[in-house]
């Protein structure tokens, strides 16, 4: 072996929520043998946040933290503490109808004026879950049997045109147990009762930094690691059977949160997966700050209407204290040319294509093979909230401890 070499047990790619909390994790393990690598400046990934006209604004679109993982919590108070985050209750909202609902839209149509409620009602009594048809595989077929024409054809099927931009007959149904679950007998009941039904998604509580943006725990989480972040250091080259990275770092094991599609641009994968990785899908995003302020007191607001191109709009100023102005979501295959402040993140989401499973099988059990730990968002090409990425990261680093 060549004795320039750095050895240590992990070499850690990307300085993200996932790559920063298995690092961190390791070291209140007693371990400090590993390196994290990070392309950018600075640590964060998508949860980075940037001062745009005198307030915080997240540049990876909304990041808020979920209260209801103790061990997450715990985790991070350790070097944010709760004392310096203010706690919300959700207040989202889908603009529809000339109104802002709150979402899901199947829990509030109570707040439809009659005759509204009634259509949407009908139109559910007649999807397929409710007549006890067959649960289809592709997402447009499926959205119809669990909402309804109505639902599907004025808000979700235009709003996850916008977001993912692709045909939704590509994308499966695998995922969608993250949506809101409401049965229809719940949504006859929440109009009646004229409050909301059913079981409510993520974040109907969650934590915002009082001064800061949400990047700032990862922040102090990069500087934490001290020298063992190598900032302005993007990965350009892999040996994975012998894990030896930028032909300087020999590793025991790699860790990986970086994209798939970013070892296939270094050639760092067999021929064998190239095809498996290129089927893998995601979005970019167009984050824009806009110094209006919007009249509501949602924290963020989603646009199904095709005739605004952002998806989403966040609030700012619902959430973080003396905030002007609001920032947009955009998919970048619809965005206009910026007027403002902008930040593109080219791999914004994972898209859940009804191929990826069966690709992802085939690149997972080769990292296996290779001691290659996937970690985060983009090794498992999944789009899990920050919460749940610290989470299993805490777990992973948990395990290998023991080893």
């Amino acid at each position: 072996m060549n004795r320039l070499l750095e050895h240590v047990r992990f070499c850690i790619l990307g300085a993200g929520p996932s790559g920063l909390s298995f690092a961190s994790e390791l070291m209140r393990n007693g371990i400090d043998s590993f390196i994290v690598l990070e392309s950018e400046s600075e640590a964060g990934g998508l949860c980075r946040s940037e001062v745009v006209d005198g307030s915080p604004l997240d540049i990876g679109g909304g990041h808020f933290l979920e209260v209801e993982r103790k061990t997450v919590l715990d985790f991070l108070f350790e070097l944010m503490p709760e004392s310096e985050w203010n706690r919300f209750h959700r207040i989202a909202r889908i603009r529809i109808r000339n109104q802002e609902i709150d979402h899901p839209l199947e829990a509030n149509l109570w707040q439809f004026k009659i005759e509204d409620q009634v259509d949407f009602l009908e139109s559910i009594a007649k999807a397929g879950c409710v007549k006890g048809l067959p649960e289809p595989e592709r997402f447009d077929d499926w959205i119809r049997w669990k909402l309804g024409d109505l639902i599907s054809e004025e808000y979700m099927i235009p709003y996850n045109n916008k977001i993912w931009s692709i045909p939704l007959k590509e994308i499966g149904n695998y995922w969608l147990h993250k949506l809101p679950s409401v049965s229809f007998r719940e949504t006859i009941q929440s109009c009646l009762q004229k409050k909301p039904g059913g079981t409510l998604p993520a974040h109907r509580n969650f934590l915002y930094p009082k001064v800061y943006g949400y990047g700032e725990v990862w922040r102090r989480m990069g500087c934490e690691l001290g020298e063992r972040l190598r900032l302005g250091c993007a990965v350009t080259s892999i040996d994975a059977d012998r894990k030896i990275v930028n032909k300087a770092i020999k590793a025991d094991m790699i860790v990986n949160t970086i994209p798939w599609v970013s070892w296939l641009e270094i050639n760092a994968l067999p021929q064998k997966l190239h095809p498996a990785v290129m089927g893998l899908q995601y979005s970019s995003v167009d984050i824009d700050y806009h110094n209006a302020r919007v009249d509501s007191t949602a924290h963020w607001v989603y646009e199904p209407s095709h005739e605004v191109p952002h998806h989403r709009q966040l609030l700012r100023h619902n959430f973080c204290c003396g905030a002007r102005g609001h920032w947009t979501e955009t998919n970048a295959k619809r965005s206009a040319a910026a007027s403002g402040f902008r930040h593109r993140n080219v791999f914004a989401y994972p898209i859940n294509t009804i191929g990826k499973r069966r690709a992802l099988d085939g690149i997972l059990s080769w990292a296996g093979s290779k001691n290659i730990l996937p970690l985060g968002r983009w090794s498992l090409w999944e789009h899990m909230n920050s919460d749940v990425a610290i989470e299993r990261a805490i777990e992973a680093a948990h395990y290998v401890a023991k080893q």
